[in-house]
């Protein structure tokens, strides 16, 4: 099957929407945000692969934050990494797209925790991310196994993973909104 053209191209605070099919048990349906793309390679986070894991789970001694843990993807799964909508209240952010940052002084967002001034929608926590090498990304562009989008911070933190991918796809345009509705394994239909 042929889909539309996408337009966009990748860079830093647009979202990737893997192609229906795509076989990568990481990267199967999922939707990634760029926080970094540039000519040396592409960072991002996968935001629809939840784990079974809050943060205060999986880091001992930290403040308890009632939200599941992200599976950001592959790379350095042993490293906790954070993205949110705060800003300049963090010292250290550093700006994604509008409204939204990533990393910053990781011990102010402890403290921050502990006196509840963060909340579920403003902060996620991803454990490892996504890395592509210089012109890797745009090779799997070229093969289809990617869209580009904008950014929804609703999409990002308030939307139900399960069905993000699906969400994002139809938030593309009509031409997509087919492609949406596929079945992850055709020959199940």
């Amino acid at each position: 099957m042929v889909f539309a053209e996408n337009k966009l191209m990748p860079r830093t605070g647009r979202i990737l929407i893997s192609e229906p099919f795509l076989g990568d048990g990481y990267f199967r349906r999922a939707v990634v945000l760029l926080v970094e793309h540039n000519d040396k390679g592409s960072v991002g986070f996968i935001l629809n692969k939840p784990l079974d894991i809050t943060i205060d789970e999986a880091i001992p001694g930290f403040p308890s934050f009632d939200f599941n843990t992200m599976f950001g993807g592959p790379v350095s799964r042993d490293q906790l990494y954070f993205v949110h909508t705060l800003g300049d209240k963090i010292k250290d952010s550093v700006p994604i797209a509008d409204g939204l940052w990533w990393l910053g002084d990781f011990d102010q967002v402890k403290v921050m925790l502990d006196n509840k001034e963060i909340s579920v929608n403003e902060m996620r926590f991803f454990i490892g991310y996504a890395g592509w090498d210089k012109g890797q990304l745009l090779k799997e562009m070229e093969e289809r196994s990617w869209f580009v989008s904008e950014v929804d911070l609703d999409m990002i933190f308030s939307a139900d993973p399960e069905n993000m991918w699906q969400e994002a796809v139809k938030k593309m345009g009509a031409e997509y909104k087919l492609m949406a509705d596929f079945p992850e394994d055709p020959s199940l239909n």
